[in-house]
C-alpha cells in the first residue's frame, strides 16, 4: 500500500515539475486589443501534398506541428535536415495530434509526383508528414512572413536557392513556439522534448 501511495506521489511530482518548467516563448509581434493579447500566428495557406490532398491552415487547426523548408534537389543542408526530421517523425508517429509540414521552395520542380517518390524513399505516411508544393511566390512569402524563416532564390548558390535549416514548432493556435537547427541532433532532441511539453500543457 505504501508503495502505491509513494508511486502516485512521484507521478504527481513529475507532472507538476514538467508543467512548471519554463514556458516556451511565443515568437513574433503581439498587441493588446483591449481584452486579450493577440499573438502572431502563421498566415493562411493552401498547398498540395504528395497525395494531391489540399493542405490548409484548417488541416492543422488544433494540432501541434513542425514546419520546415527544403527542396528535393538540394545538395547542401537538406539531406541532413531530412535525417533529423525522420527522427521527429519516428518520435511522433503514434501522436494523433502532431504532424509535419515540409514545404518545397522549388515547387516547379518538386511537383506532386516527385514529392510522392521522395516521401516513399524515406518511408513515411502522408497523413503524418506532408510534403507540400504550390505557388512559389506564396511559399517563399509564407516562409518569410509566416514562419520568419529565410527562403529565396539565389543564382549565386550552387542549387539556385538559399534557405534556413530551421525546424519551426507551431502550437494548436498557429503560434510559433520554437526554432531549432534542423542539422544538429541535439537541437532535434530539444524539439522532440518541446513537442511533448506542448502536448502535456494542451497548447
Amino acid at each position: 500500500m505504501l508503495f502505491k501511495v509513494g508511486f502516485a506521489v512521484m507521478v504527481v511530482f513529475f507532472v507538476q515539475c514538467t508543467v512548471n518548467d519554463k514556458p516556451l516563448p511565443i515568437f513574433g509581434e503581439r498587441f493588446f486589443d483591449g481584452h486579450d493579447t493577440i499573438y502572431h500566428a502563421v498566415s493562411s495557406f493552401s498547398l498540395l501534398d504528395q497525395d494531391s490532398t489540399e493542405i490548409t491552415r484548417a488541416t492543422v487547426e488544433g494540432k501541434v506541428y513542425v514546419a520546415d523548408f527544403f527542396f528535393t534537389s538540394c545538395r547542401t543542408i537538406c539531406p541532413k535536415m531530412k535525417v533529423q526530421m525522420k527522427r521527429v517523425y519516428d518520435a511522433i508517429e503514434e501522436m494523433d495530434d502532431v504532424v509535419i509540414l515540409s514545404h518545397s521552395i522549388d515547387p516547379e520542380y518538386d511537383n506532386v509526383s516527385r514529392l510522392k517518390k521522395f516521401s516513399s524513399r524515406i518511408g513515411v505516411h502522408a497523413d503524418k508528414w506532408h510534403f507540400l508544393t504550390g505557388n512559389k511566390d506564396s511559399i517563399l512569402m509564407l516562409a518569410q512572413t509566416g514562419y520568419f524563416a529565410s527562403a529565396m532564390e539565389d543564382k549565386n548558390e550552387p542549387d539556385g536557392y538559399i534557405h534556413s535549416g530551421a525546424f519551426l514548432l507551431v502550437d494548436r493556435m498557429g503560434r510559433l513556439r520554437g526554432k531549432y537547427d534542423g542539422t544538429v541532433p541535439e537541437e532535434t532532441d530539444r524539439l522532440i522534448g518541446d513537442i511533448k511539453k506542448l502536448r502535456l500543457l494542451g497548447e
